[in-house]
């Protein structure tokens, strides 16, 4: 039995090769991100919600999608370390398997999901 509970062993090169992929799929986004806009003149404040407010949400709503992106970043470089070192599919805070549905959806989980869900 292997790490993901089934009785064949995962093909780590498929793994491998999906894990770059999310990894080059998540560089690109995050280089639109970080790509200056060509207006960036001064943004002025009212009594009503206008276009400097609007431009404020949406640089906030683009800050919270960058740290997102870069958490998940983090996590596909994290599995693909875990392949390399041999412990993909296994829980890095209790050790125990992560389910072969969950690796199948998230190739780059590096936690099981009760230990997920207390991140």
């Amino acid at each position: 039995m292997n790490a993901t509970g089934n009785a064949a062993a995962p093909d780590l090169d498929a793994v491998r090769e999906a894990l770059h992929a999310k990894e080059s799929q998540l560089l690109g986004e995050l280089a639109q991100l970080e790509t200056p806009e060509a207006d960036q003149g001064g943004i002025s404040f009212g009594k009503r919600v206008g276009d400097g407010t609007a431009a404020v949400v949406e640089r906030l709503s683009q800050v919270g999608a960058h740290d997102g992106l870069q958490e998940t970043l983090a996590d596909v470089r994290r599995a693909l370390d875990t392949v390399d070192d041999g412990t993909w599919g296994f829980c890095d805070r209790c050790g125990q398997p992560i389910p072969a549905e969950r690796l199948e959806v998230r190739p780059w989980s590096t936690l099981c999901l009760k230990d997920a869900a207390a991140r």
